[in-house]
């Protein structure tokens, strides 16, 4: 069996709880074994759904489940090997190499030569391989040697190549609902054979409790009952009260939660402070995010949104800053990629601010959408063919390095918009400068267009004198 790899990963445990069930951890006792056992994800495992008739016709692709913790990626796995009788080979990408992927596949080759029963391969946190790793995965999947279910709580669209992401279907996958937690509670509360057995009677607080407080994670929401049930039973008792489920999850409520609201509040806080140009600050919620565990390539993006967002070209090195701290961290990995990381937070809360590409951009996007797919000027159309030169194209077009200075007085945008200023530069940093430049450059363009407007003038003037004297 190849070094970090497992052979339809439930059966040891299935084992144990055969023989003890205490020994196996309530949640894992719990894991749905069947379609209908699954709760929640009726999105994609309701009726006439793609990924149901798939499982139900034995005609299922390779996949990616996309999803919080907790969600059920993992059983869904399960649950399809389970339902189309295929051998569950379970990978995990922190501990597996190119090595094991070779393994995995010589052995899933020999079964379905020997045996005509298909492997399904499952990676567990796939976004953790990198490129050649994944790259070894290519051939297997079109091939059809393995089916490949990948698992990740990070959009595969950022962390998957796109050539093994468009060989899989993806599916994200979402917390489970409150109503739902409560069904998966309930049903460990009841079930005689691997739950609790009717030994407790839980109140309806101490199910508000939990389910409020699991940021929809069955798993989270099993561990905090088997705890507190752990705990009523040390003081010989069968009832569940809130007070158990506040003790079992007092660790979890504590701890920085990547889906609750404290990892909303905390990088609102953090963003927030990098606007308000205080280091000292953004570094604090930086440091505090990372020590409970977060990922550090989502700080990363946000700090690349922001130098685009809040800091644009007043000082345009923001961006380079930013980009170079995500690529640096992908060189170095951690501890160390903290180092970059803070460095380019202390730069971009340095610097000086502004908002102008936001606005621009939102600006320009309501003049598209009131006017639609406006005529480009022919003077600024492409003209590659001598018809398209005869119908005017790039006719009266001025090339602006033939002038001094490189710039001439042109009118570019469409004449239903002339004159319209949707960049509007801030007095901040280095858009200072490019506002005194473009104030330049727009009065030119305006002496141009009003002596362009008198000469028409003058010219419609002209040709009413003409035929008044005709």
């Amino acid at each position: 069996m190849p070094r970090g790899t497992t052979r339809q990963t439930g059966d040891l445990f299935r084992a144990a709880a055969a023989k003890d069930p205490s020994l196996v951890p309530l949640a894992e006792r719990m894991r749905p074994r069947t379609l209908d056992e699954v709760v929640g994800q009726q999105h994609i495992l309701g009726p006439n759904t793609l990924l149901r008739e798939a499982i139900e016709t034995d005609q299922v692709p390779s996949l990616i489940f996309w999803g919080p913790p907790g969600t059920g990626k993992t059983t869904l796995a399960r649950v399809i090997a389970q339902a189309t009788r295929a051998e569950l080979v379970a990978i995990s990408a922190v501990e597996s190499g190119i090595r094991d992927i070779r393994e995995a596949v010589a052995q899933a080759q020999r079964r379905l030569d020997e045996n005509r029963q298909r492997t399904l391969l499952f990676i567990d946190e796939i976004h953790r391989f990198n490129k050649a790793q994944q790259d070894a995965l290519l051939p297997h999947v079109e091939q059809g040697t393995i089916t490949l279910i990948g698992a990740t709580t990070e959009n595969p669209s950022f962390e998957v190549i796109s050539a093994l992401l468009s060989r899989c279907r993806v599916f994200a996958l979402r917390p489970l609902e409150e109503a739902e937690l409560r069904v998966v509670l309930e049903r460990a509360l009841s079930d005689r054979e691997r739950g609790l057995a009717g030994a407790f009677v839980a109140q309806a607080e101490f199910l508000d409790h939990v389910v409020k407080h699991s940021s929809g994670d069955a798993r989270r929401a099993l561990s905090a009952l088997e705890v507190a049930a752990a705990r009523a039973r040390a003081e010989r008792r069968d009832v569940l009260e809130v007070r158990d489920a506040e003790e079992a999850l007092q660790q979890k409520t504590l701890l920085y939660d990547k889906s609750g609201d404290a990892h909303y509040d905390t990088i609102s806080a953090f963003i927030k402070s990098l606007r308000g140009s205080d280091p000292d600050a953004a570094v604090y919620y930086l440091v505090r995010m990372l020590e409970s565990g977060e990922e550090p390539r989502f700080l990363l993006r946000r700090m690349v949104i922001f130098a685009a967002e809040d800091i644009g070209n007043a000082d345009p090195r923001a961006l380079g800053v930013a980009c170079d701290a995500l690529r640096a961290f992908e060189l170095v990995g951690l501890p160390e990629g903290v180092l970059p990381m803070t460095q380019a937070a202390i730069f971009l809360a340095s610097c000086p601010k502004s908002n102008s590409t936001l606005t621009t951009y939102s600006s320009a996007r309501a003049a598209v959408t009131e006017h639609g797919p406006l005529p480009v000027p022919l003077k600024l159309r492409n003209a590659p063919t001598p018809l398209m030169k005869s119908m005017g194209y790039s006719g009266g077009y001025r090339y602006p390095h033939n002038f001094s200075g490189n710039y001439v007085p042109e009118e570019y945008l469409p004449d239903e918009l002339r004159g319209q200023r949707y960049y509007q530069p801030s007095q901040s940093g280095e858009e200072a400068q490019i506002g005194h430049r473009l104030q330049k450059w727009r009065e030119e363009l305006a002496r141009k267009r009003e002596e362009e407007e008198a000469e028409h003038a003058a010219g419609e003037r002209a040709a009413d004198a003409l035929s008044k004297e005709k």
